[in-house]
């Protein structure tokens, strides 16, 4: 009798499938505020929905992955659940969903995030904090085709404060890599690494070759598309532009002008195939 498991599509083998489809590597952000849409959604009540409904839908042909960013769903309350739900059920087949919820706790309460997001919600995989160590980050990875990228090396200046202390001579980043190498037996964890670290993202791919990597940073926050095309050289990464994308145009171009945003990343993308 076959082991049930062996029939299960690791989330890396998936992932690289649909990249090699749609030779693509873009990861679309949603990540919608309020004062930041065009002039037509200010008295629309529904504005969350209907903003995210067209900027799936403007770039799904470009993207094989959306990463939706909860603090801007949790913030609306009941509204952004409800809405993240209709959102999953418009994403296409070929594209990968990812929870940016950045869960990170212990025991039961891992349980219950990870259950919650990737069985009930249903997400493809989620970004989860693995400050707590192995026990916070284990029940996310109960099925090898949900995918768990873990925090490594962040873009923001108080990175600074802890992911580059030595531990062993080595900054602590390297080490956060080298565990989550050993949580991907199932080909189903990866690490978060900013785009506007291009040294350190070049010397963690190096390491890591086969593992998911998730890369922000690329557009508004100031990472080279380029720089990161040629340090990932192929598929089971994704780069992910959020506001350069859904906030491309405050006008009624809006949809045109992300679609093009997103375009021209997926041309420059469909090199490496």
């Amino acid at each position: 009798m076959t082991d049930s498991t062996q029939q299960i599509e690791s989330y890396s083998a998936k992932l690289t499938r649909l990249q090699k489809a749609k030779k693509s590597l873009l990861c679309v952000g949603i990540d919608p505020e309020y004062d930041k849409l065009p002039k037509r959604f200010a008295d629309d009540k529904d504005w969350l929905f209907k903003f995210c409904h067209v900027m799936i839908k403007s770039t799904m042909q470009y993207a094989v992955a959306y990463k939706f960013n909860f603090a801007f769903f949790e913030v609306m309350g009941s509204q952004g659940w409800e809405t993240l739900q209709r959102l999953l059920e418009i994403v296409p087949k070929d594209c990968i969903t990812i929870a940016d919820a950045k869960r990170g706790d212990i025991g039961n309460s891992a349980r219950q995030y990870a259950k919650a997001i990737l069985e009930e919600m249903a997400f493809d995989a989620v970004t989860v904090n693995p400050y707590m160590g192995h026990d916070a980050v284990e029940p996310f990875l109960a099925d090898p085709g949900k995918g768990v990228y873990c925090l490594c090396l962040t873009s923001n200046a108080g990175a600074k404060d802890l992911q580059y202390l030595l531990v062993d001579e080595q900054p602590l980043f390297k080490h956060v890599g080298a565990l989550v190498q050993k949580w991907n037996a199932a080909k189903n964890c990866g690490i978060v690494v900013g785009a506007t670290k291009p040294a350190h993202l070049k010397e963690l791919r190096q390491q890591y070759p086969d593992m998911p990597f998730l890369i922000p940073g690329v557009g508004a926050q100031g990472g080279s598309l380029n720089q990161v095309l040629e340090i990932v050289n192929g598929s089971n990464a994704l780069i992910n532009a959020s506001r350069s994308i859904i906030y491309a145009s405050a006008n009624d171009d809006f949809a045109q002008a992300a679609a093009h945003e997103a375009a021209m990343m997926q041309a420059n993308m469909a090199k490496n195939f």
